[in-house]
């Protein structure tokens, strides 16, 4: 099944020689229409190729599956990790009618919290916060859509520590600048979810074999930074247009920002008291509210 989740449409397209006739119209259909296939019942998807929805599940028994839930789940996965941005437009676009887009993507945000709740690791949650603690000097990267996450949380880790260190890369070479000083007594931190980019792997891979501790915020355990992990944190991501949804690994983020608070709350009162006599001094914050709507 690893291999499944590794490159399903490789695996359907390795397998068609041993099909049959009606399974193969099946098999051509999901690799040509899989941004579409991943939203369609089995019963959908068999009147759409001409054959019965028996012939669909066992098209999925067939692929190695207990059932079509547990296909249509997988071909979901290769929707993430293929599609394009274009691809994503048109496949939310098929699903999704205009007076329905507030509706289906708060609820599908949602959703994903509370899935990520229901399955997240305790275990690696706790031990991911322990690393941290003892680390002589943390990094963070996250690229593309995934460095807003990165930059929030060397925000409010910068409050906790002295030695975090965000790697803001113009580059794919300057992550490399940055993580030469990386050595086994630090942590790095890595976020990243589909579509994947490849500096991101070959940096969390780096940063493994320098013998740093690496923790990795991702969507899957089939994610390519996985394998060079010692904590993966799994936030669920599956998107609901071309804009990836962030708001499941935002919540661990913000969960291991206010764990550490905790166990760091002698230092954080004080660092925190520190700053709010700073900005009252240097007036950074308004204070005021606007109580007439004239004056606005």
């Amino acid at each position: 099944m690893s291999n499944l989740k590794t490159d399903l449409i490789s695996h359907i397209e390795a397998s068609i020689p041993h099909l049959s006739k009606g399974q193969r119209l099946i098999a051509n259909y999901i690799i040509k229409n899989y941004d579409k296939a991943a939203y369609m019942t089995a019963s959908a998807l068999g009147a759409e190729v001409g054959v019965s929805e028996s012939t669909v599940v066992r098209f999925a028994n067939e692929m190695g599956f207990d059932g079509y839930p547990q296909l249509q789940q997988q071909i979901r996965e290769t929707v993430r990790v293929r599609l394009t941005s274009v691809q994503r437009v048109n496949a939310a676009n098929h699903r999704m009618e205009e007076g329905e887009i507030l509706d289906s993507v708060l609820t599908a945000d949602a959703e994903k919290i509370k899935s990520t709740l229901d399955s997240i690791d305790r275990e690696a949650f706790a031990k991911a916060i322990d690393m941290i603690l003892g680390a002589r000097n943390i990094y963070i990267l996250g690229m593309r859509s995934s460095a807003s996450l990165a930059e929030f949380m060397n925000y409010y880790f910068g409050l906790l520590f002295d030695n975090v260190r965000l790697i803001r890369p113009a580059g794919a070479s300057e992550i490399f600048e940055h993580l030469m000083k990386v050595h086994e007594n630090d942590v790095f931190i890595a976020i990243s979810f589909p579509r994947y980019t490849t500096g991101i792997v070959k940096a969390t891979e780096y940063a493994s074999r320098t013998g740093a501790g690496v923790i990795t915020i991702t969507d899957s355990m089939s994610s390519p930074l996985v394998p060079h992990s010692d904590v993966a944190l799994i936030a669920k991501s599956e998107m609901a247009s071309f804009v990836d949804s962030l708001v499941a690994p935002m919540s661990i983020i913000n969960a291991m920002i206010a764990y550490i608070g905790k166990k760091k709350h002698t230092e954080v009162s004080e660092t925190l008291e520190k700053l709010e006599q700073v900005w009252k001094d240097y007036d950074v914050y308004t204070s005021g509210y606007v109580t007439d709507p004239d004056e606005i």
